[in-house]
């Protein structure tokens, strides 16, 4: 005897927003008060209409005339309008991004904060997440930890970036495209220094399913000259304490300088060392003026 995905329970679903984690690879991780929500609503809204149809055809979900809109970075301006009016007439709207939890590098956010502005009611159907699945593989350390999103993309507002996020004494968790993996770890390591454990986690939940665990010098390392492909989530423990002294701090200056200015290479030594910046700038300013 076969048997088919597990059928929605067909109660009423309350008027508001639903915010629905939808799987990051396995259709079958999807939770079943989310698929409750999707039998049940009123409106349903989607990053991808594709994918979302595709998901409810395999857990056997119809639409049933219901409109399905679509929501994302380009339209959403022109379309929360509609989707608030019809939370305004006391309407249930589902709302389901494209992978994984909404709001988390989602335009859903943008939706949930004018829904909250205007005192409507947001619900969440929690389920799958990138950050927390890698984070759960990755052996790092889970009682802090800060999601910092994609780093930027320009060269100076990157070393920035990573300069700040040095010295998180948290798990950091960052998504980063597989055309850039392999700059990230070598910036990382650059930046945070070589010895800082980290992890790389890519296509969780899918078929070819892969995580990397290591020093950041060693990642840096096995991604050098690598093509990759899938979603990737990277994860850098915590600073550790370290005893340098000032000849390690010149010297590690004294190399940074020669890729990059006197802020930048300042931001990265304190980063790495996991120094106080001004001191360090102050020492940079220094070693530029003589030589």
């Amino acid at each position: 005897m076969t048997t088919g995905p597990p059928k929605p329970l067909l109660r009423p679903v309350p008027p508001g927003l639903h915010l629905l984690a939808t799987p990051i690879g396995a259709a079958r991780d999807i939770t079943l008060r989310a698929l409750d929500v999707l039998a049940g609503a009123d409106v349903l809204a989607a990053e991808d209409t594709r994918t979302l149809r595709h998901l409810m055809e395999i857990h056997g979900i119809a639409l049933n005339g219901r409109p399905l809109i679509a929501y994302h970075d380009h339209n959403g301006q022109a379309v929360r309008p509609r989707l608030l009016r019809a939370l305004k007439e006391g309407r249930s709207v589902a709302y389901a991004p494209e992978a994984g939890t909404p709001l988390i590098a989602d335009p859903g956010f943008q939706l949930a904060r004018a829904a909250i502005a205007e005192g409507l009611a947001v619900l969440a159907a929690p389920g799958p997440s990138a950050v927390l699945a890698a984070l759960t593989v990755s052996g790092l350390p889970s009682d802090r930890f800060l999601f910092a999103g994609f780093p930027p993309m320009g060269a100076g507002d990157r070393a920035r970036f990573l300069a700040e996020l040095g010295q998180v004494p948290a798990t950091l968790i960052l998504y980063e495209s597989p055309k850039r993996i392999n700059r990230l770890l070598t910036e990382m390591a650059e930046t945070f220094g070589n010895e800082r454990a980290a992890a790389v986690c890519r296509e969780l939940t899918k078929r070819f399913e892969d995580v990397s665990r290591g020093t950041l010098g060693e990642l840096a390392e096995a991604f050098a000259g690598r093509t990759v492909k899938g979603e990737i989530v990277v994860l850098v423990d915590r600073p550790g304490d370290r005893v340098v002294d000032a000849e390690s701090i010149r010297a590690a200056l004294r190399d940074a300088l020669g890729h990059g200015s006197v802020r930048d290479a300042a931001a990265r030594v304190a980063a790495a060392l996991n120094l106080p910046r001004r001191d360090v700038y102050r020492m940079a300013l220094q070693l530029a003026e003589r030589e």
